[in-house]
């Protein structure tokens, strides 16, 4: 089982000191790995996605040594803007590229292929100690953020009047976060709107503080954040309509945890599969993702659509192989 609180520390480490990982050996052995396989992969994006590619990378270690891995965490848009000039070979996504990054990457001459890599549950979460939220809307959740809340609502018995009378304190995605794109879509209906008086980070660990220290709080992040974490928060049912439903490994799978259920995605950009070591480490990244995304909290895609993600990247790559000649 692999320590998913190390890699945490490293996401953090990461944000921190704004530096990127990089997992090489320190011999450079074959024989250790049994690949004569070598050079640099450069991947970033967002934080959601980064501990399945953190640990596809470290154990890529193993198989192919003299290949140098590094992961950075900018958010999904922070990755996309360098992807689509193409500084970075691969971005961890946690949404789609929208139509501005597709022009921007155009422009540059930068074509890609998506890839699934993995399901998560946007898990909205308050303190241990609050006993008054039981289950909550998608109408009452888009109450707390969108734009108009800001500054109007500011108590919990503004949302339900028999909750209690007292403040509410926000803790969410940063701008730059897919999570928030994805998030402001599914529930306030309007990609990048909320209100802005929230405490927002890109770092998932410094919301999992914030909720967990705070008796007043409601947040949400990715689902592999709250699983770590289960025992200093609480995960709140949501209501589409359809009654309330906790995230779960089998709810988000089969969609009735609706509609905060999503994909997780890696864009690999043409130019970077002009490379074997990219191509070798995308190949390797799809044979494993399912059993690592586990793992690290995440929940693995149907064999058969990791099947799908293979053949699509192997069309992609051959492609791009046949263009760049």
């Amino acid at each position: 089982m692999l320590n998913l609180s190390f890699y945490r520390f490293k996401l953090s480490a990461a944000i921190l000191l704004g530096a990127s990982f990089a997992f090489t050996s320190c011999g450079g052995n074959t024989e250790e790995g049994g690949s004569d396989m070598s050079g640099s992969i450069s991947i970033d994006g967002s934080s959601t996605v980064y501990p399945v590619t953190e640990a596809v990378a470290e154990e890529y270690r193993a198989e192919a040594p003299d290949v140098k891995v590094t992961v950075g965490v900018s958010g999904t848009g922070g990755g996309m803007k360098k992807f689509s000039r193409g500084e970075i070979d691969i971005v961890n996504a946690s949404r789609s590229i929208n139509d501005s990054e597709a022009q921007t990457a155009k422009e540059n001459g930068i074509s890609y292929v998506q890839l699934s890599v993995a399901y998560d549950g946007l898990t909205v979460v308050v303190h241990p100690s609050n006993d008054w939220v039981k289950d909550i809307t998608v109408a009452e959740l888009k109450k707390m953020w969108e734009p108009e809340a800001q500054g109007t609502i500011t108590r919990w018995n503004q949302i339900r009047p028999e909750w209690p009378d007292k403040e509410i304190h926000l803790y969410g995605a940063g701008v730059e976060s897919g999570t928030y794109d994805y998030f402001t879509e599914a529930i306030v209906g309007k990609s990048h709107s909320s209100r802005g008086d929230y405490t927002a980070s890109e770092d998932d660990n410094v919301l999992v503080q914030g909720v967990s220290t705070d008796p007043l709080a409601l947040g949400f992040f990715g689902y592999a954040y709250y699983e770590e974490n289960k025992g200093k928060l609480k995960a709140i049912p949501v209501d589409n309509g359809a009654g309330p439903v906790l995230p779960s490994l089998e709810t988000v799978k089969d969609g009735s945890y609706a509609p905060l259920s999503r994909a997780l995605f890696l864009y690999v950009s043409s130019k970077a599969v002009a490379r074997p070591e990219v191509v070798d480490f995308i190949n390797f990244y799809l044979e494993n993702a399912g059993e690592l995304a586990q793992e690290v909290g995440y929940i693995a895609l149907p064999d058969n659509v990791y099947n799908e993600q293979k053949q699509k990247f192997e069309q992609f790559a051959t492609g791009a192989a046949t263009a760049n000649q």
